[in-house]
C-alpha cells in the first residue's frame, strides 16, 4: 500500500474526492478541512493500492493540483487493516508488477543529473577499475562496478524514451556523456602519475591478463549480458526492488571499459582504448534498447489491465 497525501483547493475538494473514491484501489480516506496554510486549502489523505496509483495520480494532475495545490506520495511499511487487504485484492494485477510512471520520472530525473556527487562517484569508480586492468584484480573491477553511478542516466534515457521526454533524455544523455568524458579524462591524469610513481607499468597492460583481458575484446556474448542487465535494472527500478541494482551493477563492463581505455590512452596502446570502447558503447546499447523495450512492454500491460478493469460487464 501507499500513503497519498493532498492539498486541494477547496473548490476543487470534491472533485479530487469523487476521483479517490471511484478508485477501488483507495482507501482510509481522511478530510481535514481548512488544514492546509501554505498553500492554502483543504488536505486529503488516504491509502491506495500500488497497482492502483498510476490511474489515480494522473485523474489527480488533470485538476492542476501540481501548480496551486499539492501531490505527495510515500510507501506504506506496515498496514493492518482489512479494508486495505480488499482494496488490494479488488485492484487489478499485482503491487510488485505496478508502474507508477510519475515516481519513475522524478526517480530518474534525481539519479540522472550531472552533479559534483556523481562526477565523483564515476571518477572513483574508473580509478579503481583503472588499478584494476593493470593488476589484473576481477575484484576491484567488481567493486568499481558496484560504485559506478551510471546507471541512473541510462534508466533516464529509457523512461525518456517511452514517456516522450525530451528534457529529460538530454538531462540524462549529457549527463552519461560528460561524466564519462570527466572520469575519462581524469583517469588518464591518475594513470600518468601512477605510471610516474612507479605503481603502474605499460608491461602491465600489454601482459596477459585473463581476469581482464574480456573488457577490450568484445563479443556478442557482452551485448547480450547488457541486455539481461538493462532487463533487470528496469525492472528493479519500476518494481521498488532497488536490491536488484546491485547485481546489475556488477554485470556491464562498463565503468571497466572506460578505465581500460583511460589507461591505454595514457600508454598510447590505441588498439586497447579502441576495443575498450567498443565494449562501453555495445554495453550502453544493450541497456538501453533493452531497458526501454521493457518499459515499453510493461505499459502495454497495465494498459490492457486498465481496459479490462473498465470493461462493462455481460
Amino acid at each position: 500500500m501507499l500513503h497519498l497525501r493532498l492539498i486541494v483547493p477547496a473548490g476543487r475538494t470534491e472533485d479530487a474526492l469523487a476521483r479517490i473514491e471511484s478508485n477501488i484501489g483507495a482507501t482510509h480516506v481522511v478530510v481535514l478541512k481548512g488544514a492546509a496554510r501554505a498553500p492554502a486549502g483543504d488536505v486529503i489523505m488516504c491509502d491506495v493500492a500500488r497497482e492502483a496509483c498510476d490511474d489515480l495520480i494522473g485523474e489527480l494532475r488533470d485538476l492542476g493540483l501540481e501548480d496551486d495545490g499539492s501531490i505527495s506520495l510515500e510507501n506504506i511499511d506496515l498496514s493492518l487493516s482489512k479494508r486495505a487487504d480488499q482494496a488490494e485484492e479488488d485492484a487489478p494485477g499485482e503491487g510488485a508488477d505496478a508502474v507508477l510512471w510519475e515516481h519513475l520520472e522524478e526517480s530518474t530525473h534525481e539519479e540522472s543529473t550531472l552533479s559534483v556527487t556523481y562526477l565523483a562517484f564515476l571518477t572513483v569508480a574508473t580509478m579503481i577499475a583503472a588499478c584494476g586492468v593493470v593488476l589484473d584484480n576481477a575484484v576491484l573491477i567488481v567493486g568499481a562496478m558496484a560504485v559506478g553511478p551510471e546507471f541512473g542516466p541510462v534508466a533516464g534515457i529509457c523512461t525518456a524514451l517511452v514517456q516522450r521526454a525530451p528534457r529529460l533524455a538530454l538531462r540524462s544523455l549529457t549527463a552519461l556523456l560528460v561524466g564519462f568524458a570527466v572520469a575519462m579524462a581524469l583517469t588518464v591524469g591518475f594513470s600518468l602519475m601512477m605510471d610516474a610513481s612507479g605503481l603502474f607499468h605499460d608491461a602491465d597492460l600489454t601482459a596477459e591478463r585473463p581476469n581482464t583481458d574480456f573488457i577490450w575484446k568484445p563479443d556478442l556474448f557482452s551485448f547480450v549480458v547488457a541486455v539481461l542487465a538493462g532487463i533487470a535494472g528496469t525492472l528493479s527500478l519500476t518494481s521498488a526492488k532497488s536490491g536488484a541494482l546491485v547485481g546489475v551493477a556488477i554485470s556491464v563492463t562498463t565503468v571497466p571499459a572506460a578505465a581500460n581505455a583511460a589507461v591505454a590512452l595514457s600508454y598510447g596502446l590505441y588498439a586497447q582504448a579502441r576495443g575498450s570502447a567498443e565494449q562501453l558503447l555495445l554495453n550502453l546499447a544493450g541497456i538501453v534498447v533493452a531497458g526501454t523495450l521493457t518499459l515499453l512492454v510493461q505499459k502495454l500491460f497495465w494498459a490492457r489491465q486498465r481496459a479490462r478493469l473498465k470493461a462493462p460487464a455481460h
